[in-house]
């Protein structure tokens, strides 16, 4: 089984491919600490509703291209970013749940949520495709990855790395603590 790192340590380069913040922000045609700020801010939630739904979240990246959606992200070709709308609907179900996972990324990121609003599609395509690649013929596949993930990210929460403190310190269980849990509570 691939091993994340957990804990404090982190960091973005496990949960996105090579070049991925570089593409997000040649995107949206921002620096690329502005993508990174945006990516750590979003990037709770993204992976929290993927881990709320592994299955379906699995079956519904491999319609979508599986690995290739980071490809298209980091690639040449003009980003499709349609997969990562409709990726979006299977993550968290609703336009609605989106915007107001923008908005609280925009509280901690400083960035405002209507650019977060546009990176949510792409950056749910790097992340879901990265994932899919990496889990590509491992027992349990893109959902015990993500199971992985989520584990390290529930014993970063005490703060300090990139993500621990995104999570609000609570466990994965339930929506990745209070940010999740309480926009998704209300859909269940």
């Amino acid at each position: 089984m691939m091993m994340f790192t957990r804990g404090p340590n982190m960091n973005l380069n496990e949960l996105l491919p090579n070049g991925g913040i570089e593409a997000l922000a040649g995107q949206l045609g921002i620096p690329a600490d502005q993508a990174r700020r945006g990516a750590e801010a979003l990037l709770p939630s993204v992976l929290g509703g993927m881990g709320d739904n592994a299955a379906g979240v699995e079956s519904h990246v491999n319609d979508l291209g599986g690995a290739r959606l980071a490809d298209n992200v980091v690639g040449s070709e003009p980003t499709q970013v349609d997969q990562g709308n409709q990726l979006l609907g299977g993550i968290f179900g609703s336009k609605d749940v989106s915007r107001q996972v923008a908005g609280h990324a925009a509280q901690s990121s400083g960035l405002s949520p209507a650019l977060l609003q546009q990176m949510l599609p792409i950056l749910a395509m790097l992340v879901a495709g990265h994932l899919a690649g990496r889990s590509g013929g491992q027992q349990g596949g893109l959902g015990g990855l993500l199971g992985s993930v989520l584990s390290g990210l529930g014993a970063a929460g005490g703060g300090g790395g990139v993500l621990g403190g995104a999570t609000g310190g609570g466990s994965p269980a339930g929506g990745l603590g209070g940010i999740l849990g309480s926009i998704l509570g209300g859909r269940r």
